[in-house]
């Protein structure tokens, strides 16, 4: 299984930007699909998460400005992010818990990372 993940990029404060991801390769089905981040120096955090029964999470930071959506059926997240700020800047890394079989628990599946500065 591969996350393939795109549309980060550099944008001022107050800015706007659309990462997406899709998933790839022996998939059964993905329970949950989501962003975390990492910024330097810190450890990697939940920015928000999505339940294949369309039951999101949001960290307390990005709530009110990201938004996050996904289709099962062709394994792709998204995350709308606005009104960013300079803390938001970190590498944000896909994430989805994919079942390769039908009686398979599962396992955790990261993509490459893309980077998201915010900067004037």
């Amino acid at each position: 299984v591969q996350l393939q993940a795109s549309g980060g990029g550099l944008v001022q404060p107050g800015g706007s930007l659309r990462l997406s991801c899709t998933a790839s390769g022996t998939i059964f089905d993905i329970t949950n699909m989501g962003w975390y981040r990492q910024a330097p120096g810190k450890e990697r955090e939940s920015v928000a998460t999505v339940t294949n029964a369309a039951r999101t999470n949001y960290a307390d930071s990005v709530k009110g400005r990201f938004t996050i959506s996904g289709d099962s059926a062709k394994y792709t997240v998204w995350l709308q992010s606005n009104s960013l700020k300079p803390e938001d800047t970190a590498v944000y890394f896909c994430y989805a818990w994919v079942r390769e079989t039908v009686r398979g628990l599962g396992r955790a599946y990261w993509g490459q990372g893309t980077q998201v500065t915010v900067s004037s």
